[in-house]
């Protein structure tokens, strides 16, 4: 591996203490808002006669909005700059989580879903497209890690919180998970005026930065960018029609499903588990598997980085995610489905740092806004799929299990495309590109 300059090492090291917290604490807050309706899920449809199937629909049809709006709201991102747009997209969603408080009916509930996933929409690979313009490749996977920290972080921390909150029925007049909703969404709001005034769009524009850090940044990035352009698509279009990129996106469908497939009924889940209702103690329990997911995402995506081997890494902890989805169903022990779910959850998280090196080692330029986006918008439509293919399952094999056996098959299924990157010709790109950014 070349030899990193002293200067360099130390600009990015100041880099990463600037904006990695800053960016988490967004993430924390964008993972606990689309995801704490699964908190809710006993206390809402009981307080509001919302169905399972009805809930599932409502669930996952946040995911529909947000897949629309991704590639032009990322586009937009990249002509008018992070500090404007990632601002305009957390103070937009804070307020409309935070009008969930007054979904009492179906027809309300999946509206302000849908609304929220299109206020939601470009945060995450807006992210993922801003961490290209300050990490170069050889430094993208352990800053990517760092960033997932925010969905175990967002369950290790908002899991209790949730809890916590749900039990203030009845205060004020209000029911419990419409403090949740309240509180959690206007959290983001307030967190979202701070970004306007925090964050720098580019290096250039960052007065924490001295001019000769300014500069060896910028030469490191400038020299991979060109790679980049070499290999990979050079315009929107282009992106959004490439080959690869489109494989790209199958694959992160599956593992969003994984992910979603398990994240919507973790809560209830874990309450089954401990025969309880949830609340404070099963927040508390529910926080484990995420704990073990944020030691999982430290590690790997560094182990990754010094390796440089993003392929097998990936490939092998869907594997292990895909067998731990299973066995938490499979056995009879709480114990040990627990143990499983650690397994799963710190599978599901700790891949997706690894997979982002792929695409973001190929894709440069406004290629890299329009290609982004694009993997991110078709992917997370396994967020919508997993949960109703769940209850789909459930329902047709008259088994409570069958919904996340068949989310541990695909979960494999996005194993074995993973370890095939190779044989359609992805790869050799992203090392070439990894190699000259250096």
């Amino acid at each position: 591996m070349p030899t990193i300059s002293p200067t360099l090492a130390a600009t990015i090291d100041k880099v990463t203490k600037r904006l990695l917290p800053f960016l988490l604490l967004m993430y924390v807050l964008a993972f606990l808002d689309r995801a704490n309706v699964g908190f809710a899920k006993k206390a809402f449809q009981a307080d509001t006669g919302i169905s399972d199937a009805a809930f599932a629909l409502g669930a996952s049809i946040f995911f529909l909005g947000y897949a629309l709006f991704e590639v032009p709201s990322n586009l937009i991102m990249h002509r008018v700059g992070a500090k404007i747009w990632m601002a305009r997209i957390m103070i937009t969603w804070g307020l409309i989580s935070a009008a969930m408080m007054f979904a009492h009916n179906e027809i309300t509930f999946y509206v302000l879903r849908v609304l929220l996933g299109i206020a939601e929409a470009g945060f995450f690979p807006g992210v993922i497209l801003y961490l290209t313009y300050w990490f170069p490749s050889f430094a993208r996977g352990r800053a990517m890690g760092l960033f997932y920290f925010g969905a175990p972080l967002a369950f290790i921390f908002g899991s209790p919180l949730s809890g916590l909150l749900l039990e203030f029925q009845g205060l004020g007049g209000l029911h419990g998970w419409q403090w949740m909703f309240l509180i959690e969404g206007l959290l983001a709001s307030i967190v979202g005026v701070f970004a306007y005034f925090y964050l720098d769009n580019k290096p250039k524009d960052a007065k924490w930065l001295s001019g000769e850090e300014k500069a060896v940044l910028d030469q490191a990035l400038a020299n991979e960018d060109s790679a980049k352009q070499a290999h990979g698509p050079r315009g929107t279009l282009a992106a959004l029609k490439n080959g690869r990129v489109l494989y790209f996106s199958l694959i992160y469908l599956i593992i969003q499903m994984s992910v979603y497939g398990v994240v919507f009924y973790l809560p209830s889940q874990v309450a089954g588990l401990l025969g309880t209702n949830v609340g404070f103690t099963v927040g508390l329990v529910t926080a484990i598997p995420w704990i073990c997911a944020m030691v999982a995402t430290y590690f790997l995506p560094r182990w990754s980085d010094r390796t440089g081997e993003r392929r097998l890494f990936a490939g092998g902890i869907l594997v292990v995610c895909a067998i731990g989805i299973a066995a938490s169903v499979a056995s009879n022990s709480p114990a040990l489905s627990l143990i499983a779910l650690c397994f799963a959850a710190a599978g599901f998280i700790s891949v997706q740092p690894i997979f982002w090196t792929l695409p973001t080692g190929y894709l440069g330029g406004v290629a890299a806004a329009g290609g982004i986006a694009l993997i991110n918008s078709l992917g997370n439509v396994g967020g919508f799929i997993a949960p109703n293919v769940k209850t789909w399952a459930e329902a047709t094999f008259a088994s409570t299990s069958a919904g996340l056996y068949l989310l541990a098959i695909t979960t494999l299924i996005g194993a074995v495309l993973i370890f095939a990157l190779a044989a359609v010709g992805i790869g050799r790109e992203t090392r070439a590109a990894k190699a000259s950014g250096r």
